[in-house]
């Protein structure tokens, strides 16, 4: 398959979302686009597993690094791709190769920009955290993830959303004494004891954060709960696993502290963690980039790969087409529109 970056990118999503790619197997997109962008002429490009690299080496004062993943989630009877008016429907048209099309029609025809460029088309976003190919880029070939501004290309609905939440999962466990339930006074009940633990579930009142005019809304929820031994004994053990979603404006460490003093007095252990990131919109390319976007940029809420930008030291944005909620769903579909304007959004920015 061979790609043509430089023509309509509506038409090119078209193209990326009927060649497969779901986590692992994207080998086939990657080659394409590494054939499309070597082409080109006038970018350095290299790759590593399924992730392609490219940029440009023009001696710019700043560096911007557009970003978007390749892979998708599994293919759930929405292939192929097909149009109706200005919808186009099928398994990444949102999550995420709409934004892979307008980072490669860039590639193409901003060949003079104002900052110099870095895309970064990588694998295995969609699956653990340990198989994505930005962490890989990071500890092997970490100059390519060095800029001013990065921007990731996840759909935003054609509005810039800022930095993002940072997240924080927990089990708490209770314990108790087996027994017969026809003798229920001589055992103890573990799920009995998790009551208190969801009595401060439901009593708790989540912060709501603005940072930079971006309203981060925090959130506390039991997202699952188990226990028990048999129909007919008391059980001695129960686990109820919490997912805590924070503005960025607390750390891991401060997360985590929060969480054990809301459940002080119970046994928590941390499962899962990783830190959001500040909108660092202050900075002098993001405030371009909101120039050209117009609009107000909102918070992001949730979590994406901007952070492990802003972890690198750089502010992190998120601007791509398609609503995010239908990212994952059997409907995924994306206006065209949003598609043609961030492109032209980008094109203004960088031009």
């Amino acid at each position: 398959m061979e790609l043509e970056l430089g023509g309509d990118p509506v038409e090119l999503t078209r193209v990326l979302v009927d060649i497969p790619s779901v986590s692992e197997t994207e080998q086939e997109l990657a080659d394409a686009v590494e054939r499309a962008l070597a082409k080109l002429g006038h970018l350095e490009v290299t790759r590593s597993g399924n992730t392609v690299l490219a940029r440009t080496n023009l001696g710019r004062a700043q560096r911007v690094i557009l970003a978007g993943h390749l892979d998708t989630v599994p293919i759930n009877d929405n292939l192929p791709s097909r149009r109706e008016g200005d919808i186009l429907h099928g398994c990444g048209t949102v999550d995420m190769k709409g934004g892979d099309a307008v980072m490669l029609h860039l590639a193409a025809t901003v060949t003079e920009p104002r900052h110099d460029l870095t895309f970064v088309f990588y694998d295995c976003e969609e699956i653990e955290a340990a198989r994505n190919g930005l962490g890989r880029i990071e500890r092997d070939l970490p100059e390519w993830l060095t800029g001013d501004l990065a921007v990731v290309c996840e759909p935003s609905n054609g509005v810039i959303e800022a930095g993002c939440q940072g997240t924080i999962r927990v089990e708490i466990r209770t314990s108790g004494k087996r027994a017969h339930t026809a003798r229920a006074w001589m055992g103890v009940n573990a799920i009995h004891a998790m009551a208190a633990a969801l009595r401060r579930l439901d009593e708790y009142e989540p912060r709501i954060v603005d940072i930079d005019g971006c309203v981060y809304r925090e959130g506390l929820q039991a997202v699952k709960i188990s226990g028990g031994v048999a129909g007919n004994v008391v059980p001695d053990e129960a686990v109820l696993t919490i997912n805590h979603r924070f503005a960025p404006d607390r750390s891991p460490g401060d997360a985590e502290r929060h969480l054990r003093e809301v459940f002080d007095g119970f046994d928590l252990r941390v499962t899962d963690l990783a830190a959001g990131a500040l909108p660092g919109l202050q900075a002098p390319a993001a405030k371009e980039l909101v120039q050209a976007a117009g609009g107000e940029p909102v918070a992001k809420l949730g979590w994406t790969d901007v952070a492990r930008f802003a972890a690198l030291g750089m502010p992190a944005v998120n601007f791509g087409p398609g609503d995010p909620t239908l990212a994952h769903t059997q409907q995924e579909h994306v206006d065209v529109r949003q598609i043609s304007e961030c492109a032209r959004v980008l094109v203004q920015f960088l031009s």
